[in-house]
């Protein structure tokens, strides 16, 4: 009986241990944008917490931290950010800081797949600007970017990360501009503004998670096939002469579990041109809760791209979101107007695995 009891209180307390990682996943972001910080707190745990949750890779390199130093003035280990990326091994399996100083860096950045583990850092006080002027003519569209992360556990905090092509006028082919691509898994970022007109973020691939952060751009400026949880980010249109559209979600199949969904977050500008979202692909998936919509949102909300057939196969949902942007008289007919339990699975860190890589912002 003895052995059997201690199975027992074994089975237990792996069957709690589960719960409790269940619960981290699922514990559904709260209505008050008040509570956001106790949440993430609770639900976001410092490291020295996580040893059962986390990836065991990522929890055996974080446990190994390396800080390399970028300098303008020569006063680090390197002058541009390229060299302190290429000095990180290829094959690395520790987690690697490079601590980024004032100022700007003109410079066109790839943290390449074999760099996993990578974090950029910046002054919260001095943010650094990371800027090329790229465009689709010369590189490709998602080649074009300022900052290319293809490797799986990256984290940005404090960056301002820009792509200064001038905006497309819808004349010139090839004039699309990437800032940001991020195409590496468990990808994180914080405090960080990322600026650009036309197809200004590539949320290429992957889980990813967007907190306190600013996005500016006038069409598609969110694209791609990521699986992401955007959280207290605004998303300002630029978009008072023309059309807007904030989202070109790139979803395909029913199959495909990718989709961008915006939480306490807000849509800043004005003109009344912008969409929410475009039927890019067949089967777009993006949710808006609890979200500040302004007038720059088209009373229509949403658009089918010109492929009314479309109409039975996006998945475009909005649940308590606020401002003059939320009014639903206008609005599409496919959209939907979420409960509760059909918001849920987009409200939490489920939605993105955070449990097993998510961390909280890094710090000098």
């Amino acid at each position: 009986m003895g052995a059997i009891q201690v199975a027992l209180v074994t089975i237990l307390l792996s069957l709690e241990a589960t719960t409790v990682v269940l619960g981290d996943d699922k514990t559904p972001i709260p209505a008050s944008k008040s509570e956001l910080g106790s949440w993430f707190k609770q639900n976001v745990k410092q490291l020295n917490k996580r040893k059962s949750t986390l990836d065991p890779a990522l929890y055996a390199a974080e446990k190994g931290v390396k800080v390399i130093k970028v300098r303008k003035d020569g006063k680090g280990d390197f002058k541009k950010i390229t060299d302190a990326v290429n000095s990180v091994p290829n094959g690395n399996t520790r987690r690697v800081v490079i601590s980024i100083g004032p100022g700007q860096y003109k410079e066109k950045i790839t943290i390449d797949r074999s760099k996993k583990f990578v974090t950029l850092y910046g002054d919260p006080e001095s943010r650094p600007t990371l800027v090329y002027d790229g465009t689709a003519a010369k590189y490709g569209t998602v080649d074009s970017a300022t900052l290319i992360t293809l490797a799986d556990y990256f984290t940005a905090a404090n960056l301002i990360i820009k792509n200064s092509a001038p905006r497309p006028d819808g004349k010139k082919k090839g004039a699309q501009a990437v800032a940001l691509r991020v195409s590496g898994d468990k990808s994180a970022f914080y405090n960080c503004r990322i600026i650009g007109y036309q197809d200004t973020l590539c949320d290429d691939r992957g889980y990813h998670f967007f907190k306190d952060c600013y996005i500016e751009g006038t069409v598609d400026f969110i694209f791609g096939s990521g699986t992401s949880l955007y959280l207290n980010t605004e998303l300002h249109v630029i978009g008072e002469d023309g059309i807007a559209v904030i989202t070109a979600q790139a979803r395909e199949s029913n199959t495909e579990k990718t989709g961008y969904s915006f939480v306490h977050c807000k849509v800043t500008g004005n003109g009344r041109h912008a969409y929410l979202g475009r039927a890019w692909q067949t089967r777009p998936r993006v949710v808006y809760a609890y979200t500040t919509l302004s007038n720059a949102i088209n009373p229509e909300g949403w658009s089918d791209n010109a492929h009314p057939e479309r109409h039975n196969t996006v998945f475009y949902g909005e649940f308590k979101n606020l401002g003059l942007g939320s009014n639903k008289v206008g609005r599409v007919k496919y959209s939907k107007e979420l409960t509760y339990n059909q918001v849920k699975p987009y409200i939490s860190l489920g939605y993105i695995k955070g449990s097993s890589w998510l961390l909280p912002p890094p710090k000098a």
